[in-house]
C-alpha cells in the first residue's frame, strides 16, 4: 500500500452559504452556517487516505475544542496523527462563503499551523518513510522547504500544492518533483494567463506541473513529452471548497500505485467531480469504492 505523508494545516472551515456573495461594502442574507474540517494539509490527508494510502501527517492543532475535532476527524478518515502537535492557543480556522453556483471566497487565520515553522524529532524519520510527500503553503515557509528538502534527501517523491500562491524560492523548486497550481496560481507564479504558456515557464523551474482547470479537467506538462489534456467529468457543482486538495490527494495515490499520468490524471478528477457534488472540504472528499464505481481501475 502506498505510504504518503503530508505536511501542512490543518483548519476549521467556518462555511456561510449564500445565493450570492456580497461585493465590497455589500451586506446579504446568508442561509446556513457550518463548521467543517479542513485546511489543505488536512485535506490532502483525508482525500489520500479515502483514496486508498496509509497516510500520516505532520501540523499543529490549538488546544481549543476545534483542535479536538480536528484531530478527531483526521483519525476517523484513517489519517495518523501522532505527528500532529497540540499548541497553546486557537487552531487554524477558514472563513469561507459558498455561492449558489460552488464557487467561493476564503480568509484563512492560520492560528496553531503558524507554528509549524520546522520539523521536530522524528518528522524527517517519517518523511523518508514514504513514498511521497504532500506540501501546501498554509504553515510557514521554512518548515515546507525543510520538508522538501528532507524527502529529496531520502529519494521521496515531493508533491507542491502553490497555495495560498506566492513568490517560490529556488531551492524549494528544486526540490519539489511535481507541481500541482490551479490555472489561477499557474498564472500569478508566471504573469501568463493561457495555462500551456505559464506551464511551459513552469518547467523552466520544475520537472513537472499538473495545472487544475475546474471544470475544464486538468493539464500535464513536462520536459521530455507533449503536454497532455484530461478532461473532468460534467457535473453540477455544490461546493468547490476542497476540490483541489481532493484531486492532488488522489493524483498522489495513483501515482504511487505507478499508474500512467492520464489514468492518474482521470482517476483523480473523477474524486475531484465526486468532491463538489457535496458541501464541505474533507466531508465532501469519497471513498475509493466510490472512485471505482465513477472511474474503475
Amino acid at each position: 500500500m502506498t505510504h504518503i505523508a503530508v505536511l501542512g494545516s490543518t483548519n476549521m472551515d467556518l462555511v456561510v452559504y449564500v445565493d450570492k456573495a456580497p461585493r465590497r461594502g455589500e451586506t446579504v442574507t446568508g442561509r446556513e452556517f457550518r463548521t467543517i474540517p479542513g485546511g489543505k494539509g488536512a485535506n490532502q490527508a483525508v482525500a489520500a487516505a479515502r483514496s486508498g494510502a496509509t497516510v500520516s501527517i505532520i501540523g499543529a492543532v490549538g488546544n481549543d475544542g476545534f483542535g479536538t475535532r480536528l484531530r478527531s476527524t483526521l483519525e476517523h478518515s484513517g489519517v495518523t496523527t501522532d505527528h500532529l502537535r497540540t499548541v497553546e492557543g486557537p487552531s487554524g480556522t477558514a472563513h469561507i462563503v459558498v455561492d449558489d453556483e460552488g464557487g467561493n471566497a476564503i480568509v484563512v487565520i492560520p492560528g496553531a499551523n503558524g507554528t509549524v515553522d520546522h520539523l521536530v524529532p522524528g518528522d524527517e524519520g517519517l518523511i523518508a518513510s514514504a513514498d511521497a510527500l504532500l506540501l501546501q503553503l498554509e504553515i510557514p515557509l521554512a518548515a515546507v522547504l525543510a520538508g522538501a528538502q528532507t524527502a529529496r534527501a531520502h529519494g521521496v517523491r515531493t508533491i507542491l500544492t502553490p497555495a495560498p500562491v506566492q513568490d517560490l524560492p529556488p531551492e524549494l523548486l528544486d526540490a519539489t518533483d511535481l507541481l500541482v497550481p490551479n490555472e489561477h496560481e499557474a498564472a500569478t507564479l508566471t504573469g501568463l494567463a493561457d495555462p500551456f504558456a505559464a506551464g511551459a515557464a513552469l518547467l523552466d523551474r520544475v520537472p513537472r506541473v499538473v495545472i487544475t482547470l475546474g471544470a475544464a479537467g486538468s493539464l500535464y506538462l513536462t520536459r521530455d513529452a507533449e503536454p497532455l489534456a484530461v478532461p473532468a467529468p460534467r457535473v453540477t457543482a455544490v461546493d468547490s471548497t476542497g476540490a483541489g486538495d481532493t484531486f492532488v490527494g488522489a493524483l498522489a495515490v495513483a501515482l504511487g500505485e505507478e499508474r500512467p499520468m492520464r489514468e492518474a490524471m482521470t482517476w483523480a478528477a473523477a474524486a475531484a467531480a465526486l468532491s463538489v457534488q457535496r458541501e464541505g472540504a474533507s466531508a465532501s472528499m469519497p471513498y475509493r469504492s466510490e472512485i471505482e464505481a465513477r472511474y474503475p481501475s
